[in-house]
């Protein structure tokens, strides 16, 4: 951990727009954001989001902190990384998926495998709904109930081979690669509308076709296509 006098130093330089003096004290004080979350880890969100998370509150103590508060930086660090934790905790809560729509979700893979060992394709969602009598909007959600979250803090592998975060992958080329554009990214993206999420998740990190999309939620390539573009767009214009 850093002395007081070098914490400040820091400070004054993060304060003055020196992103490196930010790494560095979020570097340096990793041990105090990681001891604050751990306290929920209970809570249903995984510990890469949970220190994102703590990291964000943690530059918002940077930003704001005061030596005229008269208490130690990390004393004032501790309550903004708890409660950048407690409001996502509050906004995001954890959605629970009814036993019903778990069977029904059940049902629907099932007929899946059947349907394709019948007819060597993948039926469209038109075809399960008419199947089990559902409305298509139905059919999406039973079987998105039975999937788990992707983190945008996973990593995955690109075509040479190397790692990366998810959400490096939708970064324009202009860009930084920098941590506090990251934190925006993750927030736009946790921001848009489930279906216009799950988009971008299929197209960009499970790398799908416009093909499967548009096949998995029932439209045509045309309209992936056209959301996709609108999507990205409103992206870029919020991160202006």
């Amino acid at each position: 951990m850093l002395d007081a006098f070098e914490t400040n130093r820091l400070l004054e330089r993060a304060q003055s727009g020196d992103s490196q003096a930010k790494e560095r004290l979020i570097a340096e004080n990793s041990p105090l954001i990681k001891s604050v979350i751990k306290r929920y880890l209970n809570k249903g969100i995984e510990f890469d989001d949970l220190y994102q998370l703590g990291s964000l509150g943690f530059l918002k103590a940077i930003n704001n902190f005061d030596e005229s508060f008269g208490v130690k930086f990390s004393t004032y660090a501790v309550p903004m990384i708890a409660g950048e934790v407690k409001r996502f905790i509050r906004d995001n809560g954890i959605i629970k998926v009814s036993r019903s729509t778990k069977q029904l979700a059940l049902k629907i893979n099932k007929f899946i495998e059947k349907y394709l060992n019948e007819f060597e394709e993948t039926p469209s969602i038109d075809v399960i709904a008419k199947e089990f009598e559902l409305s298509a909007q139905e059919v999406v959600y039973a079987m998105d109930s039975s999937n788990k979250p992707v983190s945008l803090f996973t990593l995955v592998g690109d075509d040479g081979g190397k790692e990366q975060y998810l959400i490096d992958k939708i970064e324009s080329e202009d860009e930084s690669n920098d941590f506090v554009d990251n934190q925006v990214l993750y927030k736009l993206i946790e921001s848009l509308p489930d279906r216009e999420k799950k988009i971008i998740i299929l197209r960009y990190f499970r790398d799908k076709t416009q093909k499967e999309i548009a096949s998995e939620l029932g439209v045509s390539q045309v309209q992936i296509s056209r959301l996709e573009n609108k999507i990205l767009e409103k992206l870029k214009q919020k991160l202006n």
